[in-house]
Formats: C-alpha cells, structure tokens, sequence
C-alpha cells in the first residue's frame, strides 16, 4: 500500500478568520495534528492581568459550595461566577 493512499484529506485553512468565534469553530472540528506541516514558531509576550475580588463566605456556606462544585466537576470559583452570572442576568431581564 502506498504511504500517500492512508493520507486524510483535509480542509485548507482560511486565510483570515473574521471573528475568534469562527477561528473557535474551525479549530473545533478539525485536528491541528493534521496541520503541523503548515504551522511555523513564533514569538511573542503575553500580558495578561486578571483581576480577583475576594468576598468572604460563611465557613459552613463555603464548604457546601466546594463540595457541590466537586460533584459537578468545577472548581468553586467556576461554580459561583456561572451562578452570579444566572442571578444578575435574571435581575437584569426583570429591570
């Protein structure tokens, strides 16, 4: 069997992306294995500043909190922002 006849056909990849989510979508359906041919190395800096606000919680609140994100496969701070998120979005829509 020829080495060639095994080789998957692929998409090209498009010249420019008009959005990160069209970017996403492409990259979510194919495989960046199938295109390693065509990537070059690159460099570049990255200067993220994420910002954290720290709210206490009642001991016995915050474990239960932990412990719900646990069985849900998130980390806490995942949970309660996604639950934030839900409250505020719902007062909003209500205003």
């Amino acid at each position: 069997m020829p080495g060639n006849s095994r080789k998957k056909k692929r998409d090209p990849i498009p010249e420019r992306f008009t959005s990160m989510a069209e970017a996403a979508e492409f990259w979510d359906t194919h495989d960046l294995a199938d295109y390693w041919d065509s990537t070059t190395e690159v460099d570049f800096e990255v200067d993220l500043k994420r910002q954290s606000f720290l709210t206490p919680l009642e001991p016995q609140l915050a474990k239960k909190v932990v412990a719900h994100a646990r069985s849900q496969g998130v980390s806490a701070e995942t949970l309660i922002n996604l639950w934030i998120t839900e409250k505020l979005s719902a007062a909003t829509s209500r205003v």
